[in-house]
Order: structure tokens, then sequence, then C-alpha cells
């Protein structure tokens, strides 16, 4: 879309690559220019937390996209209801150093059963098959629901997903981890999920290294929004991107190009997101 309407001031490649912390080290590193990373990552790699501690990275918020789900799979006969049923159980808690580890480590806390609970580092797709196999009680994925692994494991595997409670979440908000929202994941997502069940999501969005010039970042966000039928039928999970939803959960300070396209628009921007380092 940006090759097709915005030709003239953006010329974009796509590339693929390992996630979220790999994206923000190619922005660091000056590998990409624009990426697609979750805003807890952003908001690390920014102000130089956790997987980020000895290299902070200087980037820029453009736009929240849509929410990437924290997902507590558990097989749809298990005898955990609960959060709180995980303790002394044996629980795949995403791949060392990931986004998926720290969500898992920041709400098991917030639980206060981070201590109790066996923990397994393993990507989901190594998890999955350890839950058919029974070799695991439970397993933390994020992303965007329904997420394709799941789908795959509860067609010959019926699961289930463990509830996020209300004060697990407002824990998580009063210890400044604002860029956790509620999400519910509806019934019947996945073979075995029988009621609708309330989690918390954290939000895709796009970054952009500091140095791309501002009509580049006006251009993109100009390119999504005059055609934005097309940009929502391009995947599911851009279904409800609206305008109004632009900035849902922004965890880092926005490029001037988002800011005078924002601004442009009528949106009131939040004091924090126009201060930069």
């Amino acid at each position: 879309m940006l090759n097709k309407y915005a030709g003239d001031a953006v010329a974009a490649e796509a590339r693929t690559s390992g996630a979220s912390v790999a994206n923000a080290n190619a922005l660091a590193q000056g590998d990409a220019n624009i990426a697609f990373i979750q805003n807890d990552i952003a908001y690390y790699a920014y102000n130089g937390l956790y997987m980020f501690d000895k290299n902070k990275v200087d980037m820029r918020g453009v736009i929240s996209l849509y929410p990437e789900t924290v997902q507590i799979v558990v097989l749809a006969d298990s005898p955990i209801k609960s959060i709180y049923d995980l303790a002394g159980k044996k629980v795949a808690v995403g791949a060392t150093g990931s986004g998926v580890a720290v969500n898992a480590e920041q709400i098991l806390k917030a639980a206060g059963i981070w201590d109790k609970v066996e923990k397994v580092y393993a990507p989901f797709t190594d998890a999955a098959n350890l839950l058919k196999l029974r070799q695991i009680d439970a397993a933390f994925v994020t992303a965007g629901h329904p997420t394709s692994a799941i789908v795959e494991l509860s067609t010959t595997t019926p699961v289930r997903l463990i509830p996020i409670p209300d004060e697990v979440y407002n824990k998580l908000l009063g210890e400044g981890y604002r860029f956790y929202t509620r999400v519910v994941v509806p019934k019947g997502t996945y073979n075995g999920l029988d009621s609708d069940v309330q989690t918390v999501a954290v939000m895709a969005m796009i970054a952009a290294r500091p140095d791309v010039p501002d009509d580049v970042v006006y251009a993109i966000l100009k390119t999504i929004f005059d055609n934005l039928a097309e940009f929502r039928g391009a995947h599911a999970r851009v279904a409800n991107l609206s305008l109004e939803k632009a900035l849902d959960g922004m965890s880092i300070p926005l490029h001037p190009g988002a800011v005078k396209f924002y601004q442009e628009k009528g949106l009131k921007i939040p004091t924090e997101l126009l201060t930069t380092k």
C-alpha cells in the first residue's frame, strides 16, 4: 500500500524477522526504519528495562494497531480453573529473553505465585507440543487471537484459557504497567473453549527510528487512513482499527510526523506522548 499510494515519499520493503525484541534491535542497529512491535517491548526498549537494560533503543511511536492477547492455555480437561491454581504446576512461560516471558513474570508476580510455579522456558510452538503430551500443565502465549498455534493444537486436543481476574489486572496497573489493557476472548475461539474468558492484552504497534523523515511517517499514516477499508481488509486483526483507537496503549513518545498527522485530524495528544528525550 505504501508503494502504491505514497511512492513519492516512501520506498517500502518488507522483511521477515524474529518478533518484537529482534525488531527493536533492528531499529537500534539501523537494519530497519520502521517496525511492528508490542507496546510493552517498545516501553522496555525506550526506557532501558529488562532485556534492554544495557542497550536502550531510541525510537518513536507511529500507531497502535490491535491487541496482542495474553493467553494462559491449559487442556480442556485440566483441573486448573484459576490463575492461582498454577501454584505448584509446570508452566511454559515463553522463550528466554522474550516479551512473553516478561508478561508471564509480571502477571504471575501480580498474582503472588511467580515463585510457586515450575517455570519452563520454551517458545509456544514447543510448549504446544509439551501441553499435548501432558509434560507441562499450562503455557503462556502473547499473540492476537485466534492464534494459529492454539487453533492447531485445539483441533486434536481441546483447550481452555485461564482468566486473569480484576485484582491481578489492577495490581499490574498499580505497579506502572500501563500498557496492559482488558480484553475478552469469546467462547468458540478455540475447540474446547466453551465460555468467554477475560484476560489482558498488550498492543501491537508500529515504531520508527527518530531519524525517519517527518514526511515519511506522515505519509504512512495518511496511506493507512485514506485507504482504511483496504488496510482493514489486509488482515483480520486490524478489522477494528480506527483513528479514535490509533493511540490506545501508546507507550513511547510519538514521532513528530505522527504528531503532525494526528493534530491535523483533531486528536488530543497526551502530554507524555509529546515529550522526547
